[in-house]
């Protein structure tokens, strides 16, 4: 399927899970809506705080088509939205039509998945897409810089990997500065504030086997666990695992 199908299978709701390994080598992206009054804060925050979020995309307040991909719908085009309200998930949905408002601006904000097909495409298999989950992600004592209402630590994703092969995916993914780049931390995590590594705070829990090493990347989910401080009165996000697909090549956001 090309991206235009995939978009639509998403918006008729015949896929409604995870969209980790669906896209191939096209981008997908984090989501984060707000309305206007919050919108610098936040652009300030993701220029601050490039490696958890790196922006792809801002459309004007109102628009909900990305120039990124052909005949979309940023209200239909994800499998599943998180709702806040005041700092609080009140609900999740899979169309955000009946929420939608005129000053709403909207963020696309770069995803791992890019960095994890070149890691496949390396011949390396990634444990989660094996077994036909989503990543674990969890939040973490590594604090980003404030801007405005916005602050808060760091979400992180995690994928284990052979020893072997850690300094060959942090190779890989040092490639992709504007796709959250290499890992922040690979090892104990309880030195990155993880008290349990099998309770992810978001997505499925992963075994690590003994010749297995944790490696943790920054992650898009770091603004859903920010606006828990900021406690805006409304933010549409994806839920975790759950992207917008473009029509980008990955290969575009290799240095």
């Amino acid at each position: 399927m090309n991206t235009e199908e995939i978009r639509k299978k998403i918006r008729d709701g015949e896929h409604t899970g995870p969209t980790s390994g669906i896209a191939g080598d096209k981008v997908q992206a984090n989501l984060a809506i707000l309305p206007k009054e919050y919108a610098f804060d936040f652009l300030l925050f993701a220029i601050r705080n490039s490696k958890p979020v790196p922006i792809i995309e801002v459309l004007e307040a109102g628009e909900f088509v990305s120039r990124y991909a052909k005949k979309s719908d940023i209200r239909t085009d994800i499998p599943q939205y998180n709702i806040y309200k005041n700092g609080e998930l009140t609900e999740t949905v899979s169309d955000i039509k009946k929420y939608w408002r005129d000053d709403f601006v909207t963020f696309l904000i770069g995803c791992s998945f890019t960095f994890e097909q070149a890691i496949l495409d390396a011949g390396i298999s990634i444990k989660h897409i094996d077994e036909g989950r989503n990543v674990a992600m969890y939040k973490t004592n590594i604090e980003t810089e404030p801007a405005g209402v916005f602050k808060g630590n760091t979400v992180v994703s995690m994928r284990p990997f052979k020893k072997s092969l850690v300094d060959k995916v942090t190779e890989i993914t040092n490639e992709f500065p504007n796709m959250h780049g290499g890992p922040v931390h690979a090892g104990d995590p309880k030195e990155i504030g993880i008290r349990n590594i099998d309770k992810p705070d978001y997505g499925d829990s992963i075994e690590i086997a003994e010749d297995e090493v944790p490696v943790f990347w920054a992650c898009g989910v770091t603004p859903q666990n920010v606006v828990l401080n900021a406690k805006p009165e409304i933010l549409i996000s994806h839920a975790p695992g759950h992207m917008f697909i473009t029509d980008i090549n990955n290969e575009e956001y290799k240095s």
